[in-house]
């Protein structure tokens, strides 16, 4: 980055706010505190002076939150440290989520955030516009499903990162959310994002490898597509793999690794002897590094979970075991080595061990041994005489053989790819589709060689494409403002592109060119290199190095060791591999190498370019991308520990670096990087012109005005914001600082002009004060001494009295205490000589208890003893006993486990006296060599000894003492070598005594045999056992299955048998029921009941109906039922109105079921009619009329159905296994008429039939469906006017400063007209409700629910958007929710019932929001004074969003952030209270017992029936009213 330019045109002043550079943490927050010609002194945060150049600071916004902000467009300066200290802050707060324009940056948080990614969540980001809410990946996944379902164009979302970052995670996340809003046409159970993850463990297994960096770093590139069809719906998916790294197969550097499935393999146990495999330091593909482990992982587990994933995608056992077979073939084929043969430049195998591995391969590959030599060690060249077969050197052999190996693996990894996208499902004919793209990141090692040169060069091409596309966005957002763009210098990488792919001279050609000839060398590739490229901008060479060199990538220099290249970058095709496999017997490794077209196997030995393969294959990504519109994610990895809380600096500039983000704000920094709306612009910086602020010019005008006044010329004003170019911004804070400061300066002169004055009248009046009191005090002092002489007369004499008695008291006292001490000595004396006297029987009495207790303590030890040895003999006689009948399963295992653990005690002695018998032997060994060397120095000392006795015969008496002091020395050594000898001795012993513990091992082994074949045998047992009881049950409940089916048929028999009974036996009961009416009375009731029950041929009971023919009988009986549904239609339909404030409709229809004896009638179709046509007028009406209307007309219908109806004992049906849906809403109604039948005694019953009682339950089930109706329009309806309460408009912030421009309230009046229109919704729907005769009951619900619903909107909004978690936002919303308290006054408890307390949640976040000094409010405080409904999670959100727009206040301090933070990660585990937001409750708030307890008694007769009953001759009889 560039980041002079900025700092460059500041003149840094004493105070400014900067960063500088740390070797510690990249930058670090400093002040100015000193300016010099050309060095600057800052202090930094540390408190730590640092001398720094003025270049190389850059400045930083003294105003900034320390909260950050959500999107880096925002910041006041947008540099690199301001990116990076804006990324810790949010981290910090558990924000993961920031936005760089479109761009989103996702930070792992190495800790469950689940309250983050539940379903409410998704649910608040569906539909939402980028931005509106807080960063989430969920607003990307939604703004590239919105934008392909709008645009009918695919889109694709770009995750990238370093391995640990949580690309994998956050592409889980976007499934999911896709998943979530697309849903999917098929029946299967498992979703896209479910299959596509269950396919992660295999494609790790065997595209993953250890690099320097990461030990599960992608060596491919991974696109998911997922695919859609044209309503949305996702139809299928597919995952593409590109640039998979090939050349790892056969070469790796310390400390990497291979790919993981071969050492998945070599770990796998019982396979790996199967296929000849042994440890990875054996294979030579794998020991050229010498990591063969990962710590924390163990191979063998994830070998079986590698298999797991196999069965999961659906790879049969016979394809996984050749998929197995023919790694080990490449482990190898990469072991056979080759020496030079008999003729000139021929091979062939070196030794045994290279025989042994070729045949094996072949085995594995199933194909014979000698062709595969064959293929290895020669070529055959194809002529027009006929072919020719060459001869391969040892070195042509090798890379034939890789050749081979890296061919094999490739096509390998290729059909597990397809076998994972036919498990998956693609959709062939979608035309629209979501990519997920997720690819390795840039790199760059100590050593970089090919494969980072191939990686970078990928990365080159997709940030080119990033760039294009932020400056695409950049050119969108200028165009929406409508300012001139054309001069903006667009950032490019296109000269690296260039220098790396462009032919004929670039270096991927150059590289090709070189591998044409055999005799090339890296050194003549570098040479050719130097030669094309000395001018080149982006290209270096390194001082120290002739064939290295450095190429200036976007993320910084990269220099690459070129001595691998050449033979990285070879890949020969050689046709005689692929015949040689393709004829293969296994079926499997015949299907990776098909046969080739006659053309192509003419030419048997072709060059292949790894490096433009790669170049071909990442063009196609790029075209496959170019035909999508992207969305780019960015994850970083916050540390190297993998932990939470922890942000390392360094780490992640690299990552932004490489992840194109700081390259982002390159392009910003280009263009006008700083944007401010109007109204933050006059806000911020209209106190430097004061004057012009007088309310007659808008705020685009006064800003225009405001910088022309300031003679700034880079800005250009858009439609709603102002642009600044790259520095402006500071030059305004340096002239709004100097504003500040000189006001400062003019306050602080006042303020001490009035200090002055007020300090000299004080002492002023001090001195005034002074001078009268040292007057007082000369008087005083006069008067005093002429007392003094007056008084001293007086004191001598008195003074020598008591002079003479005080000496006098002095000798009398002292001869006193004298004899009293004399006196006292004596008697301490005595009392001395008695005290020792008693201390002495004491201690001997002590002495000879103590001896006493210790014989006796002794003996009972003893005694105890000889129990407990008894009592063991007893113990282990039972054992015998026990162990004799020990022959179940119980006391098998235990003594299994006793072995076992036995076992264990015996390795584990075995172990460590074979590390003692080491070390033994260690030291034995080094006394030994001490102790020659001893005595070579002393037989040194001794020949010299006696050499020296001729020339010095006065030394000879100290010699001769030497010479005995050596004898004795050796004498010890002596007694040191038999010590060792028998330490020998002792260790023969120890031998023999290894030797009997492994017999000892291996008849306990044994015995574990015997006992773990009797716990299988014991085991086969009871599963069988369990087997005949899981039969059993089965039969049971297929027997309980069928005894209901018969109970049901019986039933079913038992009514048939009452409607089809002779008509002898029907008459007994049908004259009870007649003789109490008379004559035609009585047979137009029979008559009417007819009309609703099924006709049938023995129905005529009557001698009326006797006399009439059948035929003529079913006519009647049909006209009549005719009659009567139209009658009813026509009730249901037409809008009958109220009389005395009840539903007409209801009553009528209430009073003709009961004069047609409907409740009484076993069966019918009436009711069904009925609900029907309630059902159609409620989908063809006004739902704002209809609703209300019915609500009154189904409640009072059900009402006197609940007090009139009585039950009949007929409830024989059999019952239902859940109480869900309409059949378990009827089954638990079923029982609550029942319970107010007698409690109503005046009240006249029917005898209720199941039909009728069927029929209440539906009528309860229309009615809940009516209710649940007007809640779901009242919702719809509320939610556009919530959304615009949530935050207070843009004029509240200026209308509460100076900065008012309308006088009076028109200001305030504007700001509640939000809140007005909830107000005249509420009005107009209880103006609804209650022209409907609705009743309070209903009314008192429908209130409560809706401000349950204002409630959770409100506070789920001010908890996902940052903007409304204001101090002046919670003025406002406490401002409407006052108008909503008045208004649930004006409404009466009767109707608005608790309606107030459901505002608990946002009446307490928004009282948090405006209390005043929240620093010193505790944490105790906050949850049980101010948010005793809030839970702590919730609390931490809106203390950490929180910011303070008014009076610049902060928020609660570190130590109750702090105290949250800890409980929220103790009760991270509990999912339950892990989400902050509310769930809307969708219940029914009511059951039928409140209804009819609610509902006053309604009587039908008092309803006056309509006119146009007159003219139905059926209605007659609701026209009679009664005496």
């Amino acid at each position: 980055m560039k980041k002079q330019t900025p700092a460059a045109r500041m003149n840094f002043r004493k105070g400014y706010n900067v960063w500088v550079e740390d070797s510690d943490c990249a930058w670090a927050p400093a002040e100015v505190v000193d300016v010099g010609e050309k060095r600057v002194i800052v202090v930094t945060d540390r408190g730590k002076k640092v001398p720094a150049v003025p270049g190389k600071l850059l400045p930083r916004d003294p105003d900034e939150d320390h909260a950050g902000v959500d999107d880096m467009t925002k910041l006041t300066y947008l540099n690199e440290p301001g990116v990076l200290f804006n990324l810790a802050r949010r981290y910090a707060l558990n924000d993961i989520y920031t936005y760089t324009g479109t761009i989103l940056i996702a930070v792992n948080p190495f800790t469950k955030l689940p309250h983050l990614y539940n379903v409410h969540m998704m649910e608040q980001y569906k539909g939402a516009r980028l931005g509106e809410l807080s960063p989430h990946v969920f607003a990307v996944a939604d703004a590239s499903y919105r934008a392909m379902m709008s645009e009918a164009r695919s889109q694709s979302i770009l995750v990238s990162g370093e391995s640990g970052a949580g690309k994998t995670e956050t592409t889980k996340l976007i499934m999911q959310y896709l998943t979530y809003v697309g849903g999917r046409i098929g029946g299967d159970d498992r979703t896209v994002e479910q299959q596509v993850l269950e396919s992660n463990p295999l494609l790790e297994a065997f595209g993953n490898a250890r690099t320097v960096r990461n030990d599960n770093s992608s060596r491919f590139g991974k696109f998911v597509e997922i695919q859609f069809d044209a309503n949305g719906r996702i139809s299928g998916a597919a995952i593409r793999t590109y640039l998979l790294e090939r050349s790892r197969v056969v070469q790796i550097t310390d400390p990497e690794r291979n790919y993981h499935c071969f050492y998945h393999l070599c770990a796998s146990g019982k396979d790996a002897e199967k296929y000849k495999l042994g440890h990875p330091s054996n294979f030579h593909y794998l020991n050229q590094s010498k990591i063969y482990d990962l710590d924390g992982v163990s191979n063998a587990d994830e070998y079986t979970r590698t298999r797991r994933a196999m069965d999961i995608v659906g790879i049969s056992l016979e394809d996984q075991e050749a998929i197995f077979r023919t790694l080990a073939a490449i482990l190898h084929l990469g072991n056979i080595d080759f020496s030079p043969g008999k003729e000139h430049d021929s091979s062939t195998i070196k030794d045994r061990k290279s025989n042994f591995h070729l045949q094996t391969a072949a085995d594995l590959f199933m194909c014979r041994a000698d062709l595969l030599l064959a293929t290895l060690c020669t070529r055959m060249i194809h002529t027009h005489e006929g072919n020719i077969v060459k001869a391969l050197d040892c070195n042509a052999a090798i890379a034939s053989r890789d050749a081979l190996a890296k061919t094999v693996y490739s096509r390998l990894f290729d059909w597990l790819v397809q076998k994972i996208n036919s498990s998956v499902g693609q959709d062939l004919n979608s035309k629209i589709q979501i990519g997920v793209l997720d690819i390795y990141g840039f790199e760059c090692f100590k050593t970089n060689s090919f494969e980072q040169f191939c990686i970078n060069f990928a990365n080159e091409k997709l940030q080119q494409h990033f760039n294009e596309h932020v400056f695409k966005m950049e050119q969108e957002e200028y165009s929406n403002e409508e300012i001139n763009w054309s001069y903006i210098e667009f950032i490019d990488n296109q000269d690296v592109l260039d220098l790396i792919e462009k032919k004929p001279i670039g270096v991927i050609a150059l590289l090709d060119e070189a591998c044409m000839f055999p005799k090339s060398t890296h050194e003549t590739f570098s040479t050719k290199l130097f030669q094309s490229f000395r001018t080149h901008p982006r290209f270096e060479k390194p001082k120290f190095s002739e064939t290295d060199f450095t190429i200036s990538h976007y993320a910084g220099k990269v220099t690459y060791q070129t001595n691998s290249f050449l033979d990285k970058n070879r890949d020969y095709v050689v046709v005689e591999h692929c015949n040689l496999l393709s004829s293969s017997k296994c079926s499997f490794v015949a299907g990776l190498f098909p046969s080739l077209p006659e053309e192509s196997s003419r030419s048997s030995y072709k060059f292949s370019s790894v490096a433009s393969r790669f170049k071909q294959q990442l063009q196609a990504l790029m075209e496959t991308l170019n035909s999508t519109e992207p969305h780019y994610i960015r994850c970083v990895k916050p540390n190297s520990l993998n932990r939470p809380v922890i942000f390392e600096n360094q780490s992640i500039l690299h990552q932004l670096r490489c992840g194109g983000v700081l390259e982002a704000v390159r392009i910003s920094l280009a263009g006008y990087p700083t944007r401010r709306t109007y109204s933050d612009f006059v806000y911020r910086f209209g106190l430097l012109a004061p004057e012009l602020i007088d309310g007659s010019y808008d705020e685009k005008a006064l800003t225009e005005r405001l910088l022309q006044k300031l003679k700034l010329e880079n800005f250009q004003l858009g439609k709603n914001k102002v642009f600044l170019r790259a520095g402006q911004i500071a030059i305004l804070d340096a002239r709004r600082a100097e504003v500040l400061d000189n006001a400062a300066k003019f306050i602080q002169s006042r303020f001490r002009t009035f200090i002055a004055r007020k300090d000299f009248i004080s002492v002023r009046l001090a001195a005034i004060a002074l001078q009268a009191h040292c007057r007082g005090c000369l008087s005083r002092n006069i008067f005093a001494a002429k007392q003094q002489v007056a008084a001293a007369l007086s004191i001598q004499k008195y003074a020598r009295r008591w002079l003479s008695q005080r000496a006098y008291s002095q000798l009398y006292s002292a001869i006193v205490l004298l004899q009293a001490s004399i006196r006292a000595l004596s008697v301490r004396q005595k009392f001395l000589r008695r005290k020792e006297d008693r201390a002495a029987l004491l201690i001997q009495a002590q002495w000879r208890m103590r001896k006493a207790c210790s014989i006796f303590r002794q003996s009972r030890r003893y005694i105890v003893a000889i129990q407990c040895a008894w009592r063991g003999k007893l113990a282990k006689r039972e054992l015998r006993r026990l162990r004799m009948e020990a022959n179940e399963t119980g006391a098998l295992r235990e003594a299994k486990n006793k072995l076992e653990k036995q076992l264990e005690e015996l390795t584990w002695r075995l172990h460590l006296e074979k590390r003692l018998r080491a070390s033994n032997d260690e030291a034995k060994l080094l006394e030994i060599s001490k102790l020659e060397k001893a005595n070579e120095l002393l037989n040194a000392e001794l020949d010299a000894a006696k050499a020296a006795t001729l020339g010095e015969c006065d030394r000879i008496g100290l010699l001769q003492s030497q010479l005995e002091i050596s004898m004795k020395e050796k004498e010890a050594l002596e007694c040191r070598l038999i010590e060792i000898e028998g330490l020998s001795k002792e260790n023969l012993f120890l031998k023999s005594s290894v030797e009997s513990l492994k017999k000892d091992n291996l008849a306990m082994e044994q015995e574990l045999l015997k006992v773990s074949k009797d716990c299988n045998n014991t085991l086969e047992k009871l599963q069988e056992v369990e087997t005949k009881y899981v039969q059993l049950q089965q039969n049971m409940q297929s027997l309980e299955e069928k005894l209901s089916n018969l109970d049901e048929e019986n039933h079913v028999l038992r009514q048939k048998v009452l409607s089809f009974s002779p008509r002898n036996n029907l008459t007994g009961h049908v004259k009870p029921s007649t003789e109490k009416y008379s004559g035609a009375l009585a047979l137009s009731n029979m008559d009417r009941r007819s009309l609703f029950e099924t006709p049938s041929p023995t129905k005529g009971l009557i001698p009326y109906v006797h006399s009439l023919s059948e035929s003529r009988r079913s006519k009647m009986i049909s006209e009549r039922h005719q009659e009567n549904h139209e009658f009813l239609s026509r009730c249901i339909k037409e809008d009958l109105g109220f009389k005395n404030g009840k539903p007409v409709a209801a009553c009528i229809i209430y009073k003709c079921l009961l004069h047609w004896h409907a409740f009484e009638a076993e069966r019918t179709t009436i009711f069904d009619y009925i609900i029907e046509g309630i059902n159609d007028v409620l989908k063809v009406g006004d739902e704002n009329k209809i609703l209300p209307y019915w609500l009154s007309n189904a409640s009072t219908l059900l009402c006197l159905l609940q007090r009139n109806l009585r039950s009949n004992g007929f409830l024989t049906t059999p019952r239902r296994s859940g109480p869900s849906g309409l059949t378990g809403r009827m089954t638990q109604g079923l029982k609550s008429p029942l319970k107010l039948i007698g409690s109503e005694e005046n009240v006249s019953h029917v005898d209720a039939r199941y039909p009728a009682i069927l029929f209440k339950q539906q009528l309860t089930a229309c009615l809940e469906k009516i209710f649940g109706l007007i809640r779901d329009n009242l919702k719809k309806e509320i939610s556009p006017l919530l959304s615009l309460c949530i935050q207070a408009p843009k004029s509240t912030r200026v209308s509460t400063g100076k900065l008012s421009k309308s006088p009076g309230g028109a200001g305030q009046q504007s700001l509640t007209s939000h809140w007005d229109s909830i107000i005249n919704f509420l009005d107009s729907l209880m103006a609804r409700l209650r022209e409907n005769h609705v009743p309070s009951f209903f009314i008192r619900k429908l209130v409560t629910q809706v401000f349950s619903f204002i409630n959770i909107q409100l506070f789920n909004s001010l908890l996902l958007r940052r903007e409304c978690c204001t101090f002046s936002n919670g003025e406002y919303v406490k401002s409407g929710l006052a108008e909503l308290e008045k208004w649930i006054v004006n409404a009466t408890e009767e109707f608005a019932g608790t309606s107030w307390h459901e505002l608990n949640y946002i009446r307490q976040a928004v009282g948090f929001l405006v209390i005043h000094q929240k620093r010193k409010k505790s944490l105790e405080e906050i949850r049980q004074d101010l948010c005793p409904a809030l839970t702590v999670r919730q609390i931490y959100r809106i203390s950490t969003m929180y910011w303070d727009d008014k009076y610049s206040t902060q928020s609660v301090s570190s130590e109750v952030v702090a105290k949250m933070r800890d409980i929220l990660s103790k009760d991270s585990q509990n999912f339950m209270s892990n989400s902050f937001l509310l769930d809307d409750d969708l219940s029914i708030p009511f059951s039928t017992e409140d209804i009819s307890k609610a509902i006053p008694p309604i009587d039908p007769a008092d309803v006056d029936p309509p006119a146009f009953l007159h003219d139905i001759p059926s209605a007659q009889f609701l026209l009679q009213h009664p005496e």
